[in-house]
Order: structure tokens, then C-alpha cells, then sequence
């Protein structure tokens, strides 16, 4: 914190329970976390408690502007490593975070559609997940308020998703991917600039 270098995000993936199922760890060069800051290219690689990789998340340099309808963001899901399973992909939108789910084909599955302001002060804030046609909405991802201190001068943030349990597991990964590119897009903040 005080050379204000930005370090690898390493995650914890927990049950309902509370029991850690998953741990999680980025992989990127110095020069993209410092000069790339949140937009840069990483690969994380999700891990079972034994430590074998079973969820790799690929995600590209990428814009991530409202004014850019171009070159937005995308992750690849791979599960097991090194078989495609699905995809989350930034779509245009002037007001609103939208996504989509896609599966190994690059065809819609679900979409998620974030809050007009993500900034989250005092309060969670909720991306919807909803089918195709967005009438109806099968769940939501959700970033917990954890206190004013630690949202202020920590980069420590909760996530949940909550998805139905019959979903398919392709897409429980592509959510858990989600979830990475979501805190990297609206809630990861430099420690430089503290």
C-alpha cells in the first residue's frame, strides 16, 4: 500500500454455509496490474480445496466505457481447464451494466442487467439475472455492503449469487466468472491513488 503496487486478487468461494468449496487465484503480469489497473488481462484459475484447478477464466484486455460500444468486455469459462464451456460478454448499454451468458457456441443463455449506479454506498447492490427476453428474472448476483472502513480503505469485497440449484453447472461457472469481472469493473479500486 504505501509503494501503491496492485497486487494478484486471490478469492475465497464459499457454500451457503460458510465453508470454503473453492479458492481462487489471478495470474497477471506487474506491468498490466499497475499501468492496466482493473481493465487488464488476467487468467484466475479456480481450485477445489486439494488444490486441482477445476475453473479457468481467461479475461482479455478489454475497454470498459459506456461512450465505447466496442471491444467491451469478455471472459472465457473453461471447466475442466482447456474445454471451453461458456463465455460472459459486455453488450452496449448508455445506462445500465448489461451482460450476457453464452455458452461454448457464443449463443445467448441468460443475461444479467446491473443497477444504474454501482457505487454501492451503504447499501448492496444488485445485478439481476434474467432469461433472453428479460421478463423474468431466475436470480441475482449480489455485492455486500461490509461497512463504510472497509469498503473505503480495503479492496476486501463480498459477493453472492444467487441462481437456482437445477442450473446447469456450465453456466454456475460462467457465473462465477461473472461475479470476477464484475468486481474487477465497478469495485476494484487503485491503492496509488490512496
Amino acid at each position: 500500500m504505501i509503494l501503491g503496487t496492485e497486487t494478484s486478487n486471490k478469492y475465497e468461494i464459499k457454500n451457503s454455509l460458510g465453508q470454503r468449496i473453492y479458492f481462487a487465484v489471478e495470474e497477471s503480469i506487474c506491468f498490466n496490474r499497475t499501468f492496466c489497473s482493473t481493465l487488464r488481462a488476467c487468467t484466475l484459475k479456480v481450485m477445489d480445496n486439494s488444490g486441482r484447478e477445476v475453473i479457468t477464466v481467461n479475461r482479455p484486455l478489454r475497454c470498459n466505457s459506456c461512450w465505447c460500444p466496442c471491444y467491451l468486455q469478455e471472459l472465457e469459462i473453461q471447466a475442466p481447464p482447456g474445454t471451453i464451456v461458456g463465455y460472459v460478454a459486455q453488450k452496449w448499454d448508455p445506462f445500465l451494466p448489461k451482460f450476457t451468458i453464452q455458452n461454448a457456441n457464443k449463443e445467448d443463455i441468460l443475461k444479467i442487467v446491473g443497477p444504474c449506479a454501482t457505487c454501492g454506498c451503504f447499501g448492496d447492490v444488485d445485478f439481476e439475472v434474467k432469461t433472453i427476453n428479460e421478463k423474468l428474472t431466475i436470480g441475482k448476483i449480489s455485492k455486500y455492503w461490509s461497512g463504510f472502513v472497509n469498503d473505503v480503505f480495503t479492496n476486501a469485497d463480498n459477493f453472492g449469487i444467487h441462481v437456482p440449484a437445477d442450473l446447469d453447472v456450465t453456466v454456475k461457472a460462467a457465473m462465477i466468472g461473472a461475479c470476477f469481472l464484475f468486481d474487477f469493473m465497478f469495485f476494484e479500486h487503485s491503492l496509488a491513488g490512496l
